[in-house]
């Protein structure tokens, strides 16, 4: 054979295998490295690549998630602030026991004060799969409100299927016409949730483990270390530990993906990503030259965040909030309510939600910028608890959210400069309330500095 025959410059058998096996593996580490980007960073970072679904509601959202879940070949990831015991949601307890009982790695966190009220019927459907259930610190008797941290909860939405494809937004594990203070309603609450695929889902995936590692071992932690150090080779159980931790090094698909979407993961953590959300709001905000649409149901910003609705407005941006106008907790809407005069007088338009209950945590920008996820506008979402949203740089999807919100504001009332004529000590009167109120909870949460 001589060394310049085609046979010559063979590589050895298994060679190639290697070879793309090694690519694959690089590949994979690059697209872990990019998913890490949400937490190295205090501020989005855009992906490109990605799919994104708007979802209306949980009508839109359940059916989707069950796909994804009686679909899945490795493993499922989920974190959510309520999982309630009525039908809708018990379908997908069952899902998820079905799941594990075929195999399928299934982790579940819910918050200990959300998911209180129907926790015990929830571990008895996921024990039958073989599926013990994480509660973010659990509030088993009134005593527990004195550990520290307790007001600080978990409010993500969060669902990840085989790395593949996730679910994150606002809406809890809860029939669209059941509400927990107001039993059964005629209408739906208005809620949005995105379906995501693509290289973005790496980074919410690594959310949802870490959400249920800090509600598992925090739990645990003491018996996890008896264990560790009694055992008789530590290291071993170390390392058991550590791959229960470990994200799976998975091969990147060589195809292009579907739609370019650009998105970004902006999360609070309490930890490293504290006023993330905040910031990406606010600088959105200040970039704005044609519109900012706001819908939340719990509305009271800090300073900066309401300094840069007021100067939108008053450089000609169209800047409208939808608040709840159906009110579930009388003092969160008083707490709206004593700004209204504030930011109306510049410009800002204010229309309150009547159809239904609001529950929608949504903000697009111009034709590009929007985010949907689970942080309110208020101290708790943006001081205390532990959120996540999704920021998606795309026209067609905010062209898409836009055009579902106009209905919202057109079945919406507009709040007149008439209303708020009262006298003025009254009205500074109830804002010292409101924030003297939120000063305190800040306080006894923990919270110092300003707001």
């Amino acid at each position: 054979m001589t060394p310049g025959s085609p046979q010559g410059d063979a590589p050895p058998a298994g060679h190639d295998d290697a070879t793309a096996a090694r690519a694959a593996s690089r590949r994979a580490a690059d697209k872990q490295r990019q998913g890490l980007a949400w937490y190295l960073v205090q501020r989005p970072v855009f992906l490109g690549g990605n799919e994104a679904t708007l979802m209306r509601g949980g009508t839109e959202l359940f059916p989707a998630m069950l796909r994804a879940i009686r679909g899945a070949r490795r493993e499922i990831w989920l974190a959510s602030y309520i999982f309630n015991n009525d039908a809708l949601a018990f379908e997908v307890a069952d899902a998820l026991a079905q799941a594990a009982q075929r195999g399928i790695k299934v982790r579940v966190v819910v918050d200990g004060f959300g998911s209180k009220h129907c926790r015990r019927e929830l571990e008895q459907r996921l024990k039958a799969g073989g599926l013990a259930l994480a509660v973010f610190r659990p509030i088993e008797r009134w005593t527990h409100w004195l550990q520290p941290g307790q007001l600080r909860r978990l409010h993500m939405k969060l669902c990840t299927v085989d790395g593949e494809i996730a679910f994150i937004g606002g809406i809890n594990l809860i029939d669209d016409h059941v509400d927990l203070r107001h039993g059964r309603t005629d209408a739906p609450r208005l809620d949005y949730a995105v379906q995501l695929r693509g290289p973005l889902v790496t980074a919410v995936e690594q959310v949802a483990r870490a959400m249920w590692s800090r509600a598992w071992y925090g739990r645990d932690w003491r018996q996890e270390l008896r264990v560790l150090l009694s055992a008789r080779q530590p290291l071993h159980e170390l390392r058991r530990l550590l791959r229960q931790l470990r994200m799976p090094r998975r091969a990147a698909p060589d195809e292009p993906a579907l739609t370019p979407v650009a998105a970004a993961l902006v999360v609070r953590d309490n930890l490293r990503q504290r006023r993330t959300i905040e910031r990406a709001h606010i600088e959105a905000m200040r970039r704005a030259r044609e519109r900012i649409w706001l819908v939340t149901p719990y509305f009271y910003p800090g300073a900066d965040f309401r300094r840069a609705l007021r100067d939108a407005a008053e450089r000609g941006v169209q800047v409208r909030l939808l608040l709840q106008g159906k009110v579930d907790y009388r003092l969160a809407a008083l707490a709206a309510r004593v700004l209204y005069q504030e930011l109306m007088q510049h410009g800002v338009q204010i229309h309150e939600y009547t159809p239904a209950f609001l529950h929608a945590k949504v903000m697009l920008v111009d034709r590009q910028w929007c985010t949907v996820g689970s942080s309110n506008i208020d101290p708790l979402s943006l001081l205390l608890n532990l959120e996540a949203n999704l920021v998606v740089q795309d026209e067609g999807f905010n062209r898409e959210l836009a055009a579902d919100l106009e209905q919202a504001f057109a079945s919406s009332r507009e709040v007149q400069h008439a209303e708020l004529r009262e006298l003025g000590w009254v009205r500074l009167s109830r804002r010292a309330i409101v924030a003297w109120c939120a000063y305190i909870y800040l306080r006894v949460a923990g919270v110092t500095g300003r707001y």
